[in-house]
């Protein structure tokens, strides 16, 4: 449609009087939005239409699919396809003459590299915030992780994955490195230091091992157009991901975060850079502690001004912080149940949200929408929220349902990032630096105490010549040996190297 992105109409064959199309403008799509409903009243449909929407206008998409049915959007509608009828009959009931099917170029991603490409990001890049929230550690074991990254920065060792961040751990739990670390940083205790290597194992289990390491994503793999101008959407399968809460939504914040910090400002552009799906939102938000929730409100606020819209999906308004809801211009919202008088009060605040309709009553009609229908209203030219209307949502011309097997490795096949980040790559950094220290030292100390040895040896052959007969008691000393010696030299090479401080982000992870 040009400038705009259409959602629906009204049912041509009900009561009342049919009215305008509901569209979404393009260049208030970056004002942020809201799909809303109760699990099947058609959130996943709605999130399918937009996407196809926002590719279809040049805008690349990114958006996690969670029970795996948005991976059909690679494919084309079919004529056999069993819901057809039912297709092309609300096309017709909305008046939406230009309905045909057609698939949107699609880039599939998976954490796990196992029904998308990897999707990886470094230790270094997340930051001791984001990963603080991702092992759930106290705030004073977070001040000891935030030690951790501010001692390997200084020292100029990279923490890539997990193994390098254990053997920083490890190293850092040395009686003489936490005096030494404690002296220069702040207090490092050592139960919190094991605190956090158990958390580091509890992560392993959950499969976190798989997200830490190299190639790292290059943001600009997901801001890809075709050469026919289409935006791609990227889909994150999240039906193995979901299953670590914790991960899922850490990860989806840090990618908001990049996005945020490396994006320049553009101001209200005629259409978004890109559009970010946050499906099953309410876990972003469940059990996040103050401080963070105010970064998260920051960053949704900011992150407009740089072009990036961004439309969370869950199951009830209520589920998202006051602060972040009233910074959600576009709203979608799809049947609501009220058995409680606790769903009751939702039902009620999520039709306050909308500007009033003398038409109907919203709250009334929340609870009556059939499925594939919501209530709808987006901004306008001037910015202010539209009357709010009761639409039934278009149907999508891609696929409406899961991709196969075969589909889905097809696209990856032929996908502009086909083998970039396929294999894992593995570099220097702390933990081979620190293993390399290790081995020098061993091999100091090693060499030392046979220098020690052969000294003796020396003297008892001198003392056998000499043929001296003398009887010494031996003084107790508190000077140290060679041997003791050799150690503490070893670990006195591990100093402080003045190097190029590392910048980080809002959220903690380092600036690229």
């Amino acid at each position: 449609m040009g400038d705009r992105i259409f959602i629906g109409g009204a049912d041509m064959d009900g009561e009342g009087a049919p009215n305008d199309a509901q569209s979404l403008l393009l260049n208030r799509a970056n004002r942020h939005g809201i799909v809303a409903g109760a699990t099947g009243t058609g959130k996943t449909v709605t999130l399918q239409i937009l996407a196809e929407g926002f590719a279809a206008e040049g805008v690349p998409v990114f958006c996690a699919d969670v029970k795996g049915d948005l991976s059909g959007i690679c494919v084309a509608g079919s004529p056999d396809h069993k819901l057809h009828p039912k297709l092309i009959s609300r096309a017709e009931k909305i008046g939406f003459e230009d309905y045909n099917y057609g698939a949107t170029p699609t880039v599939f991603w998976d954490v796990f590299g196992e029904k998308g490409h990897p999707v990886r990001t470094t230790i270094s890049d997340m930051g001791p915030l984001l990963l603080s929230r991702l092992m759930d550690l106290t705030e004073a074991q977070e001040g000891v992780l935030t030690v951790a990254f501010e001692y390997a920065d200084d020292e100029g060792m990279l923490l890539l994955d997990l193994k390098d961040l254990r053997k920083l751990l490890n190293h850092m739990s040395d009686k003489e490195v936490r005096t030494a670390l404690s002296r220069e940083y702040g207090n490092v205790a050592s139960a919190s230091l094991g605190a956090i290597q158990r958390r580091l194992l509890v992560l392993e289990r959950e499969g976190a091992e798989s997200f830490f390491g190299e190639p790292a994503l290059d943001l600009k793999d997901f801001m890809r157009t075709t050469r026919d101008g289409r935006g791609i959407v990227n889909v994150l399968d999240s039906t193995t991901l979901i299953n670590s809460p914790r991960l899922y939504s850490t990860f989806l914040l840090w990618l908001l975060s990049q996005l945020f910090e490396d994006l320049p400002e553009v101001g209200d552009p005629d259409k978004p850079k890109m559009v970010f799906f946050f499906d099953e939102a309410h876990l972003l938000f469940n059990d996040a502690p103050r401080a963070l929730l105010e970064k998260i409100e920051q960053v949704v606020r900011l992150i407009r001004s740089k072009g990036v819209g961004v439309f969370f999906v869950t199951q009830n308004p209520r589920d998202l912080p006051e602060s972040v809801l009233a910074q959600l211009g576009n709203r979608i919202q799809h049947a609501l149940r009220a058995y409680t008088p606790a769903e009751r009060k939702g039902v009620r605040a999520a039709a306050d949200s909308f500007r009033e309709n003398p038409a109907f009553d919203a709250e009334e009609v929340i609870t009556d929408l059939g499925v594939g229908e919501a209530l709808v209203s987006t901004l306008d030219e001037k910015g202010a929220p539209g009357v709010v209307q009761r639409t039934l949502i278009r149907p999508p011309s891609s696929r409406l349902g899961p991709a196969t097997e075969e589909e889905r490795q097809a696209e990856m096949k032929n996908s502009p990032v086909a083998g970039l980040y396929d294999e894992a790559i593995d570099r220097e950094s702390a933990y081979e630096i620190l293993l390399k220290r290790e081995e020098e030292a061993a091999k100091a100390a090693e060499k030392l105490a046979k220098e020690e040895m052969e000294a003796q040896r020396e003297l008892e052959k001198k003392k056998a010549r000499t043929k001296k007969k003398t009887t010494t008691r031996r003084r107790s000393s508190r000077r140290m040996t060679t041997t003791e010696r050799a150690v503490n030299t070893a670990t006195r090479t591990i100093t402080r190297r003045i190097t190029d401080y590392v910048l980080r982000g809002i959220l903690g992870g380092r600036r690229r």
